[in-house]
This record gives C-alpha cells, structure tokens and sequence, in this order.
C-alpha cells in the first residue's frame, strides 16, 4: 500500500478551527440528544480542533454510534484525517467498536486508507485491539491482508506480536502471509518472543517457516527461553517437519491465497476433505 503524508485538511474543506466545542463534547460523551440539538441549531458538522479532531473521530473514539450516526447524517466528512492520518474508521477499530465501524462502512469509508508514517490502517488497528469481530468486517468488506506500516509491518505482525490468537485466526483463515517479512522477521518471531505455544503451533501448522532467521540471524527458537514450553515447540517442529498430507494442504492454500475458500465452496469435494482444507481442525 502507498505510504503518503497526512493531509491536513482546510477550512474551506472542513468548517471553522476551534480547540474544542461543545459538538465535540457531546460526541465524545454519547449525549445524542443534546448533539442533535447542537446540530438543529448550526453547529458545523465538520469542525476541528487544532489537530484536526471532528465531532465523528470523537464519537468513534468513545464508540458512540448513536452519535456517529447523527453526525453522518448531518453531512460529516466520514474520511476525514486527524493531523497523524488517522480517519473516523481508524478510531471506530482502535475503540474496537463494531457498530461504529459497520455504520462508517455504510456511508461509504474506505476500509483501506493511504497508509502515513504516523497511523496504521483500520484493519491494523483492530488487530493491536484485538477485536477478531471488527478484524473479520475489515477483512469481509476488502481490507487488505498485507498492508505494509512501517512500524507494525503486515497486520498478522502486530496481530502475533500483541498476543492476539483470534484476530490470528482470522487473517490465516482469510490468506494472510504466514512467512510475510519485515527486516527478515517473521510473525513466528513475534509470537515466540510473546511466550505463546497455541500461536506458535497455529503459525507452523499454517506452514510458518521455523528456521528463518531475521536481521540478527536469530531464528524464533532463539527468542524463547530453553527452558520454557515455547523452545520445547519450536525444537520439537524443528525436528519433525509436517507431514505430506499437512504440507499439500499449505501448498494448496498458498496458491489459492485470499481466494481459497471461494474456489473450495465450487469443488465437488466430500465435506471432510474441505474442512480439512480450511484448517477447520485448528481454527
């Protein structure tokens, strides 16, 4: 995905400057009748602070969706960028709200924002929050599974590295890049140095690489203790690779990629087998 800077929005884009208003008061507090009441009489829809904070940021933050909603109808700009890059959709997933995120969805957000030095993507977003529900409506409407921050790197990172199994689930069920890199590291890296066995086991059954090595030429056994469950994993993968079997469905999966449980619902294959294809015994 491109990285650009942040725009900053003007005012003749976004209505007049202020540090704070009671638009936004109301927004960040959930008072629906008093924002409405506020909007009824002119306050702008749109205005912001100084660090280009609208009313709708506010109502996403507090996962307000009543809120959103009456800010949406009134005309509120739904890509509108704080001065770090972050829109409305971004706070709605950081505040794990799904309400506020389907609604934004609705009025037609973009689920995959021009990414900027200083914020990451919804979907980011709802990984380091670890909301799978919010995770599985970006990854639903087009959230792409390989957006690049240049702090997180692809979302299945962030997703290992906060110790969030869940929203790891449901990137590998959609596609993701079990061996996608960023200076060489791995997602199998960030989940042994989080201490955790499930997400380790998940991660190679899915056909994680255990003997890649990152910028320090440091495979993930060596970011576990020798003496913990995690070394006692990742050696006991190290010496028994994946069967066949295990490792035709990898290569199937890879192949078909973010597509793969689209083109198995069109093959005439037994019930088993598919579930088997989908990982249904891990996930």
């Amino acid at each position: 995905m491109e990285v650009t800077a942040a725009r900053r929005s003007f005012l003749c884009d976004i209505g007049s400057w202020a540090d704070r208003t009671a638009l936004h008061e109301a927004a960040a507090h959930g008072r629906a009748l008093q924002l409405k009441q506020l909007l009824e009489e002119g306050a702008p829809v749109n205005v912001v602070t100084v660090d280009n904070i609208t009313p709708l940021h506010e109502a996403c933050i507090q996962a307000h969706p009543n809120c959103a909603r009456l800010l949406l109808e009134a005309g509120a700009q739904v890509d509108i960028r704080t001065i770090h890059g972050s829109t409305p959709l971004c706070s709605a997933c950081a505040a794990g709200s799904l309400e506020c995120a389907k609604l934004l969805l609705e009025y037609g957000a973009k689920v995959n924002p021009s990414l900027t030095a200083l914020t990451a993507s919804p979907l980011h977003e709802a990984c380091i929050h670890g909301n799978a529900d919010v995770v599985r409506l970006m990854i639903t409407n087009g959230a792409k599974l390989e957006a690049f921050d240049i702090h997180f790197g692809p979302p299945l990172h962030i997703a290992c590295a906060k110790g969030r199994l869940d929203c790891v689930k449901e990137l590998l069920k959609a596609g993701a890049d079990v061996n996608s890199v960023k200076f060489h590291e791995t997602a199998l890296h960030h989940a042994a140095r989080a201490n955790m066995v499930d997400m380790m086991e998940l991660l190679v059954e899915f056909g994680a690489d255990v003997f890649a090595s990152d910028n320090l030429g440091r495979k993930p056994i060596d970011y576990t203790d020798p003496a913990s469950p995690s070394y006692s994993c990742l050696q006991f993968y190290e010496s028994n690779p994946l069967n066949l079997q295990q490792l035709c469905r990898i290569a199937l999966r890879r192949m078909l990629g973010t597509k793969a449980s689209e083109v198995m619902e069109q093959l005439k294959i037994s019930h088993r087998i598919y579930n088997y294809l989908q990982f249904s015994d891990l996930l």
